[in-house]
């Protein structure tokens, strides 16, 4: 086990907590909230077959209830930090409601009454059975749907923080029960990190030192007392450092110019990762994991690290696919894409970050994939990584420990620092600075950015950033906002969001009834893939392997009850995942921060519908004995031995139903790790934001080099696309620029 001691406080995890809690709930709402963790997460006593097993783990895990301290008072921790505002209201309005009798009689019915004084019992006074069968009529609830979205709020939250939550020693009491080990694999370590000689991180500056850590990396800076702030002088100032910003630092950086690169979250190596679920999410992704679309049905995942979503991603390299070039290339007129410049790029790129064909030796979940398309007759091609052969890592989601996989920050960020790039972690963009444009000219020019130190760092001046050219390259949903916060129009601007939305089926594998070798979450994340075509050639749905840890798991599994939510959870290691993506047809918005809006259209429902019933169909012929899918009523069905007829009768009942603040009685939830498309270029002004170099139609000077440049969804893994086009962009920036000088 990880003893926590080897890696970075921050992703630690166990750590006691000093000072009170901040979610602000009354003692009679917590005792609300514990009464619904400990119904949603009940203690149990094994059954007869489970007894004779005299397994003390599983014996200890189905007694532990979701009431005990602190899971609680962290739940709802949890949820203040990262809920939408008007979520946590409603939460906290139904627990306060609850605490009362005449509440619970309004929101519980009859379940809350008894023959006898005081006749009406408060939430945390009705017996457990009953508690339980009010939670079930919530998840069915379809006329008042605040109710349902209030059960599946704390459902997910409650199960992700008790199945992350580890003590100071790395114990979780879940864990042995489910299988589960944390990797514990060497790291790499470094005499020195990649970007040491050119990080500047805030977290550990201040107002009298931060001058000083800048001028030693070779900037030109000055106080400005009259507006408090830091002004800093660079030619080319890059707002994120993922897939797009980290391509386009090395790209700039190696061209002569002064590059400034701004990340918000903070920089981890190797040696730093602890490969805990929580904390890890905690500070590598977006809103620490937590993030849904503002009617709940989508749960996104957004990296939010140095590195960005190629420091956290599952290393699948898939180079954009020919048909979609065409269209994006003929359809959207971008000749770009459809230029021998951008399929050098793709060379470029593959050849910087290290892809290999394919791996030595393929996960337990990938083995399935591909032994069963082989026994459906269904063609299953090996994809590429951005790692050795050798690589097997079913980790690299929480940071790649072994330093195998080649994401920007041990690529192309070491580049740029290598050639006089500085980058500021901690620090986030508020806005770019704009100037009206001169002699009448309506397009504006863009002159830099202001910035401020997250919430860590003690610089309380804000950073203005003066440069020739300024590039957000925040990802698809953050470019949108900052764009906008900073004076922008273009009706394009934060339309248009594509998602790619996956839906999940399972299949269970236990260990004496299959020839496939390990656990769900060891080994390479995603090396087989299956594609479906539409009529044009372009991709359809693809089927791969997901990363699911034990708390993402138990979160996304439907509850339909405490003793069936345990007994899924209890066959976590063996039980395979295979996703349908769709490259989605519909849309979404995100105008403001942290606020995703997005429309499932029928078509993306039918390719899904059709894709997760081939993943169900795979698992079956691999040797599955139970599959199934994550619809709210736990829809399952057992299959050793099963008829063709039986099998094919389940399979049409498997539907995609819409979110949990749908009509219907049956919901379920949607994810995505990939978001494109929301600032997209376009032939004119009228088409897209950008134009096909990737600047603002609006600001000269001011680019955008991310995944939100794309004309719509790429339809695989888009890190090939992305760090292409960026590729691409700046070299076409640079050239203007060396032109200029």
């Amino acid at each position: 086990m990880e003893d926590g001691k080897s890696c970075h406080p921050l992703l630690r995890g166990g750590n006691k907590r000093e000072k009170g809690y901040s979610h602000g709930l009354s003692s009679s709402q917590m005792q609300v909230m514990a009464s619904f963790c400990e119904a949603l997460l009940p203690s149990l006593p094994l059954n007869k077959e489970q007894n004779l097993q005299h397994n003390h783990a599983l014996s200890a895990f189905y007694n532990i209830s979701g009431s005990q301290a602190p899971f609680p008072d962290e739940t709802a921790e949890i949820m203040i930090k990262r809920a939408l505002p008007e979520a946590w209201s409603l939460v906290s309005w139904v627990l306060w409601i609850l605490s009362f009798r005449f509440g619970t009689l309004l929101l519980c019915g009859k379940d809350c009454l008894e023959w006898k004084w005081p006749f009406i019992h408060k939430f945390s006074e009705i017996p457990l059975n009953k508690r339980e069968e009010i939670l079930k009529k919530w998840s069915r609830e379809n006329n008042w749907t605040p109710l349902r979205i209030v059960f599946v709020f704390i459902k997910l939250v409650s199960f992700y923080n008790f199945f992350t939550r580890t003590d100071g020693s790395g114990h979780n009491p879940a864990w042995e029960a489910m299988g589960y080990k944390v990797d514990t694999r060497q790291k790499l370590t470094h005499k020195e990190r990649p970007l040491q000689k050119g990080i500047v991180e805030t977290m550990y500056e201040n107002d009298s030192t931060l001058i000083q850590s800048l001028t030693e990396k070779g900037l030109e800076v000055t106080e400005d007392l009259e507006h408090n702030s830091y002004n800093i002088k660079c030619d080319v100032v890059i707002v994120g450092s993922g897939c797009g910003g980290g391509v386009a630092a090395a790209i700039l950086a190696n061209s002569g110019l002064k590059v400034i690169v701004l990340e918000k979250g903070e920089y981890f190596v190797s040696e730093d990762y602890s490969s805990f679920e929580g904390p890890s999410t905690n500070e590598l992704y977006e809103s620490g994991g937590i993030m849904s679309s503002v009617d709940g049905k989508m749960m996104i995942l957004a990296g939010s690290t140095i590195g960005g979503g190629s420091a956290i991603n599952w290393s699948a390299c898939i180079r954009t696919p020919d048909p979609v070039l065409k269209e994006w290339s003929e359809k959207y007129k971008i000749p770009l894409f459809g230029s021998s410049n951008y399929q050098s790029a793709m060379d470029a790129v593959c050849k910087r970050i290290g892809v290999t064909p394919q791996c030595a030796k393929e996960s337990f979940q990938n083995q399935i994939l591909r032994e069963g398309c082989k026994k459906v007759d269904l063609k299953v091609e090996s994809v590429a990584i951005n790692a050795s052969a050798d690589h097997y890592c079913g980790s690299c989601c929480y940071g790649c420990r072994t330093g195998d996989k080649k994401g920007t920050d041990s690529t192309w960020l070491v580049d740029a620092v290598a050639n006089g790039a500085v980058i500021l972690a901690g620090c986030k963009a508020e806005k770019f600075i704009l100037e009206d444009g001169k002699n009448g000219l309506k397009k504006k020019k863009c002159r830099g950015v202001i910035a401020a130190a997250t919430w860590r760092s003690k610089v309380s001046k804000k950073l203005r950033i003066e440069s020739k050219v300024s590039i957000s390259s925040c990802g698809s949903l953050s470019t949108p906002p900052l764009l906008i916060s900073s004076g922008l129009q273009n009706p394009y601007i934060g339309k248009n969001l594509r998602l790619h939305p996956v839906q999940f089926a399972w299949g269970y594998f236990p260990e004496d009834m299959t020839n496939f070798s390990g656990t769900n979450y060891e080994g390479g994340i995603i090396t087989s893939i299956h594609k479906e075509f539409a009529e044009d050639s372009t991709p359809k749905f693809i089927i791969e392997a997901p990363a699911l840890g034990p708390g993402s798991f138990s979160a996304l599994v439907p509850w339909v009850s405490g003793l069936n939510a345990k007994d899924r959870l209890a066959k976590y290691a063996r039980t395979a995942h295979l996703f349908a993506l769709v490259r989605d047809q519909g849309s979404g918005e995100v105008k403001a921060e942290g606020r995703v809006s997005y429309r499932l259209d029928q078509v993306d429902k039918e390719s899904l519908r059709i894709g997760l019933r081939k993943a169900l169909r795979i698992l079956v012929a691999a040797g599955a004995v139970e599959v199934g899918t994550y619809r709210s009523d736990g829809q399952r069905i057992k299959c050793k031995g099963i008829k063709e007829e039986d099998f094919e009768e389940f399979l049409d009942t498997v539907t995609v139903a819409g979110g949990p603040s749908s009509r219907n009685e049956l919901w379920t939830l949607f994810t995505t790790a990939h978001q494109m498309a929301s600032c997209r270029m376009g032939a004119t002004k009228d088409d897209g934001a950008l134009d096909e170099n990737g600047e603002s139609w609006e600001a000269e000077g001011l680019y955008v080099c991310d995944a939100s440049v794309f004309p719509n969804a790429v339809g695989v893994n888009p890190m090939i696309t992305i760090q292409s086009t960026a590729y691409c962009i700046a070299t076409k920036i640079a050239e203007s620029l060396m032109n200029e000088m």
